[in-house]
């Protein structure tokens, strides 16, 4: 597994103990996988697509135009 140092904005922080401490989740860390696997679950379709535009867009303005 790999470890990943995040600075939160106080008032996110404070939010993300707030969860650990009502029993919701045993550890900041665990807030933090759960919300950044569902914020890719919601958004992997569209991230993707994107993604693609982005590749699509980049080979045509390498296309060179025929004459």
């Amino acid at each position: 597994m790999k470890s990943v140092q995040v600075e939160l904005p106080d008032k996110l922080a404070a939010e993300v103990e707030a969860y650990v401490r009502a029993g919701w989740f045993g550890s900041e860390a665990d807030v933090i996988r759960t919300a950044l696997a569902e914020f890719i679950r919601r958004n992997r379709l569209e991230l993707l697509e994107r993604f693609m535009r982005d590749d699509i867009d980049w080979a045509l303005k390498l296309k060179t135009p025929t004459s």
